[in-house]
């Protein structure tokens, strides 16, 4: 992935769940690292 299309991802994630961007890496678990619920998941996805 592109490294301006990963930030903007990695801005979006940590916008919509409250989180710091540096928790936001490609290992992350949506719901086990940043503590997403399916709604979220869901939510992201629209995004």
């Amino acid at each position: 992935m592109g490294d301006d299309v990963a930030s903007k991802v990695k801005k979006i994630v940590a916008d919509h769940l409250g989180v710091d961007e540096a928790k936001v890496t490609e290992e992350a678990s949506f719901i086990d690292d940043l503590g997403a619920d399916s709604l979220d998941t869901v939510e992201l996805v629209m995004a």
